[in-house]
């Protein structure tokens, strides 16, 4: 969402069916066309309207598994760090990677 977009302020009205219509300048500014689908909430007194884009879930499933094999190829090989008992833990794990990453990548060089 750009960042812009939020600046735009105008008014619109509830209609008889508890229908809304987005103005032209939100409408724009944010990219909206015909179709958009919206998740709808309450948030401390404000009603909340976020784009959302639906995916097919055959396609999701599909990638879904792709991912989880790929995960697992990682664990298998080794490529992973912890468990750990902590974040402090994690977290110096992640450092202690990257720092040999980085001295790795200084060698091949």
């Amino acid at each position: 969402m750009p960042l812009y977009a939020s600046h735009h302020r105008t008014l619109a009205r509830l209609t008889g069916n508890y229908q809304v219509s987005i103005p032209k300048p939100i409408r724009e500014a944010l990219g909206l066309k015909l179709g958009t689908f919206f998740e709808v909430s309450a948030e401390h007194g404000h009603v909340v309207l976020r784009p959302k884009v639906l995916q097919d879930r055959n396609e999701f499933l599909k990638q879904l598994r792709k991912d989880v094999e790929a995960s697992e190829a990682d664990i298998a090989a080794g490529r992973v760090l912890g468990p750990f008992d902590n974040a402090r833990d994690a977290m110096r794990a992640l450092r202690n990677f990257a720092k040999k990453k980085r001295a790795h990548a200084r060698r091949a060089v």
